[in-house]
């Protein structure tokens, strides 16, 4: 016990450790909850009115794993159990009708759980069935579901798991996930006070150890290969934030010219909810933002989600949005395209304009995006501007722009 106590002590005092980078004071983690779960009701839904694709590609299941392997290193790799593997039929609930219908029964059961006795049942339930290939991977979607009740799963977060515990359980087994599930809760509850009720914290444990880019100890025990291999794995962690920090800086600037381009041009604006801290080039986004977010015509939820989108432009004075901007690094573009759906499905009177603004580099992506046909069959009108053109632009549309019609002469749409 001891003994973990200065593990955990040495996790959390790592500023590079997946704890300080990941877990604790991240927006975007925070934020992450919130879409994926909207994404596996869409999943339901699609399995319920049958237009569940016959492949991961192209699903509504390929989104919700993409916005959880952007969740930096520790769910790297997640997406592919669920890719549809032919020659294999794994996982078998894209072809097979009853599997598919029983894997949306399941999501829609544990969304809906009241206590974690009733996902577990269902995952007893869901093993019985023995469907081919679908095995606890799908953990990790009940973390972003439940994350005080299930810790996520791959095969990091177990060989960590195997080494502390000094065990030896193995992968693709729900019967040894539950086991490992009933230690990890367990652990956890006696070290909450140094880790979370979030189970994600010591997964992220599990997951540093298990990728050797945590030494316990000494290294006296690492042979020349094992220590060459360690010193590697730091150096590409150490790489992996600094491009982080570069995305975070980069994410920065662009809401601070859209916050000034709207002050400029006489709006209200304000940045997301958890943003209003931040700053850049030595201006305060709280001191160019109103003091207040406006009351909005809309359930609390919906609000909620609506504050979280990166800008807002309002009529001066009134609760009237003008504009709403989502600035997108490496990180899903549907999922901005989500919270702008809710403004746009909510309180949207067909006036405001929509833009995605994107690094240069992923103009294929936003373009892929907005062809979804449950976005190009709305009336949603979305358009995206690049980097570069606001970051170039931002001082002349200031000066000549007298509305918000000047954003269209660097906005794009397909």
């Amino acid at each position: 016990m001891n003994q973990l106590n200065q593990i955990i002590q040495q996790y959390k005092n790592d500023s590079e450790s997946v704890y300080n980078t990941w877990f604790v004071d991240n927006d975007q983690r925070l934020k992450a909850f919130r879409t994926i779960r909207r994404g596996v009701l869409q999943v339901i839904d699609d399995i319920k009115n049958k237009t569940f694709p016959n492949d991961f590609k192209g699903s509504s299941l390929e989104f919700v794993l993409s916005c959880i392997s952007e969740q930096k290193q520790i769910f790297v790799g997640v997406t592919h159990p669920f890719y549809w593997k032919p020659k294999l039929r794994i996982p078998d609930i894209y072809e097979n009708q009853n599997n598919k219908i029983a894997f949306g029964q399941f999501l829609e059961n544990c969304i809906n759980a009241k206590n974690e006795e009733q996902v577990v049942k269902e995952i007893v339930r869901l093993d019985e069935l023995k469907i081919k290939g679908l095995g606890p991977a799908v953990a990790t979607i009940l973390y972003f579901l439940h994350p005080t009740w299930f810790p996520p799963f791959n095969t990091a977060i177990l060989n960590g798991f195997n080494f502390v515990f000094k065990d030896k359980k193995k992968l693709g087994s729900w019967t040894e996930y539950l086991k490992i599930r009933e230690i990890i809760v367990e652990t956890n509850s006696k070290h909450k006070a140094e880790l979370s009720n979030d189970l994600g914290a010591i997964a992220g444990l599990c997951f540093e150890i298990g990728t050797q880019k945590m030494l316990i100890g000494h290294d006296d025990y690492l042979s020349e290969d094992e220590r060459t291999k360690f010193e590697k794995n730091i150096l590409k962690r150490q790489k992996e934030i600094q491009e982080e920090k570069k995305e975070v800086t980069l994410h920065d600037e662009m809401q601070y010219h859209l916050l000034k381009i709207g002050t400029s041009l006489g709006y209200d604006v304000t940045p997301a909810s958890n943003d209003k801290s931040k700053a850049f080039n030595g201006q305060s986004f709280s001191f160019i933002s109103l003091s207040k977010f406006p009351e909005l015509p809309t359930d609390k939820d919906t609000q909620k989600t609506i504050k979280l989108i990166d800008v807002l432009w309002f009529k001066k004075g009134t609760n009237h949005i003008i504009g709403a901007f989502e600035v997108e690094k490496s990180t899903s573009i549907y999922s901005g395209i989500l919270r702008l759906s809710d403004l746009y499905f909510s309180i949207s009177n067909g006036t405001e304009v929509f833009y995605i603004i994107i690094p240069d580099s992923r103009e294929k992506d936003v373009i892929l995006q907005l062809n979804r046909p449950v976005i190009r069959n709305s009336k949603m009108n979305i358009k995206y501007i690049l980097f570069s053109e606001l970051r170039t632009q931002c001082d002349a549309i200031c000066k000549f722009g007298s509305d918000y019609s000047i954003m269209e002469k660097i906005a794009k749409s397909i």
